[in-house]
């Protein structure tokens, strides 16, 4: 049964988070960071598969977001704004909770998991902290470079389609965008509105350099993508394994693109292939305990 709990973060802001645990005995934990605009309960497929896998899942919502970003602005007319602090202090909250885990879980491998912003906040954490993770996935993401993250309108390539709602860069599932559009705890808002451009451009930063041979773990990454994905893209996203492999000196690397696909392939038409990818993934990389 899914345990919801919160933590106070260095600027006083309580932030959510629930605990979903293992179906059997577990094998690791993973770290749950959704992207902007939404909160961590839009991923219940992907956490039960993760936890009928043997994985106890930690997922919050972010500063500024979902049941965090409610109660930190008094209602929802403010979601998705950062506060005080910003980006940096978002990235420390989820850094608190990952103490947290390891507190709680020591003996257990730790996977970081980040779709979208959330995997740009995995990008950061991997460079601050190449020590801590067993595992990283990224899904929906960029190399966080001006020429390779797409500061365009996202919904541009569909913004002509009869009937549009202005979310169909998420998924080709019309019941991804109705549900995005009813749910309170979004917001469709877009991320440099949100953040402001001083914000925003911290999200610029390559991968470390030398993260292996500065003390770092040989962190195996997966990274997922659609094929029409409009943040980043393959071509983003096989640049970014590169220069993970090239500057940080990871040996690790695979990227799956899925043909067809929009920017959330958790909520896509092939998510349960998405899925049966990412498991097999992670049977490999950390098996069962016997």
């Amino acid at each position: 049964m899914t345990d919801t709990r919160e933590f106070t973060d260095a600027h006083g802001i309580a932030i959510v988070y629930d605990v979903h645990p293992a179906a059997t005995t577990p094998r690791g934990v993973v770290q749950l960071l959704h992207g902007v605009g939404e909160h961590a309960g839009r991923y219940p497929r992907l956490i039960s598969a993760l936890t009928g896998a043997g994985f106890t899942v930690y997922a919050d919502d972010h500063r500024g977001h979902g049941r965090t970003g409610i109660r930190q602005h008094d209602g929802p007319a403010r979601l998705g704004r950062l506060g005080k602090g910003g980006l940096r202090a978002a990235e420390d909250a989820i850094w608190q909770l990952t103490g947290i885990i390891r507190d709680e879980n020591p003996d257990l491998p730790l996977v970081l998991l980040g779709h979208s912003w959330g995997s740009f906040l995995a990008q950061k954490l991997v460079n601050h902290h190449p020590e801590a993770w067993d595992a990283v996935i990224l899904s929906g993401s960029a190399l966080l470079t001006p020429r390779s993250l797409n500061a365009a309108p996202l919904n541009a390539r569909w913004a002509k389609a009869e009937g549009v709602t202005g979310f169909e860069w998420l998924s080709r599932d019309p019941e991804i965008w109705a549900a995005f559009g009813d749910d309170p705890l979004t917001t469709d808002v877009p991320l440099l509105k949100l953040f402001g451009p001083i914000e925003a451009a911290r999200l610029y930063g390559r991968p470390g350099k030398d993260l292996v041979t500065k003390g770092g773990t040989d962190i195996p990454m997966l990274l997922l993508v659609g094929r029409d994905d409009p943040v980043g893209g393959p071509r983003s996203v096989h640049k970014l394994a590169d220069e993970y492999r090239s500057r940080s000196g990871f040996t690790d690397v695979t990227t799956l693109v899925y043909a067809d696909a929009r920017h959330e392939i958790f909520n896509e038409l092939q998510q349960d292939e998405v899925r049966a990818d990412l498991l097999s993934w992670l049977e490999r990389h950390i098996p069962a305990r016997a």
